[in-house]
């Protein structure tokens, strides 16, 4: 059972990619690739004639990186600009170049508009050109990485804490605060068994708090985090325990 448990873990994981920078270094917070490649998905599908067959999101080489306000979860990628990369099929007698700058266009936008990622550059593969006017996405790979669920957590409008009935005392009063921030579908606990993690330390003196959430439908991820750090900093900083730090890991986010 062990075995079985750990390897479930591991699969969880690698489901859920790298996990990105959302904003500056200061922002203090990450998203997942799999969340973030769902939301940039959608546009890319709706443009004529394009099928994506992958999309991957990661550091772009030979760029400065930063290092983080607060500690990252563990094996986060650190604040620095970030390139996508996307395979796609095309349609026989659409102009190339042009096809190629509207999807490059397209992934660029959402990834800032939408989510708040520092993408500096779309690298574009195409892989074959094909007859039908169908677009979308063409793998049953692909098509679960970049279409949510049609009911995923983050589509719910109540936030409602889920992983947390060990929790007591003041860990899930920090619980409650993170999920009751407007825009937090629910906290969740895609990296191990709990939504929020505290840790304690003395030199110096003060407290790291991690939270993991799913971002509501209509609010923009990077805002949702902001404010969830805002709330949980305060709250969590105690005359006994000193000031506290807090990152944000997004796990799911509505397109």
């Amino acid at each position: 059972m062990r075995t079985e448990g750990w390897t479930q873990a591991v699969r969880q994981k690698l489901d859920l990619g790298r996990l990105l920078p959302l904003g500056g270094p200061g922002d203090g917070t990450w998203i997942t690739e799999q969340a973030a490649v769902r939301v940039l998905g959608l546009p890319a599908s709706e443009i004529p004639g394009i099928r994506l067959e992958s999309l991957r999101i990661g550091s772009a080489p030979l760029e400065p990186v930063s290092e983080p306000a607060v500690r990252p979860p563990a094996s986060a990628l650190p604040p620095g600009p970030l390139r996508i990369e996307a395979a796609f099929t095309a349609r026989v007698g659409q102009p190339l170049p042009e096809t190629a700058e509207q999807l490059r266009s397209a992934l660029l936008n959402a990834a800032i508009e939408r989510l708040g990622l520092a993408t500096v550059t779309a690298d574009l593969r195409v892989t074959e050109l094909h007859d039908g006017p169908e677009t979308g996405v063409k793998s049953r790979t692909a098509a679960r990485a970049v279409r949510p669920a049609p009911d995923t957590a983050a589509t719910r409008s109540s936030p409602t804490v889920t992983g947390t009935g060990s929790m007591r005392g003041p860990v899930r009063e920090l619980a409650d605060v993170a999920a009751g921030v407007p825009g937090v579908a629910r906290l969740t606990a895609a990296l191990g068994s709990r939504p929020v993690k505290v840790e304690d330390h003395d030199d110096p003196p003060g407290r790291h708090i991690e939270v993991q959430l799913a971002v509501s439908r209509g609010h923009h991820p990077l805002e949702v985090a902001r404010a969830v750090r805002a709330a949980v900093a305060d709250a969590g900083t105690t005359d006994e325990s000193g000031p506290a730090t807090t990152a944000v890991l997004i796990t799911e986010a509505a397109a």
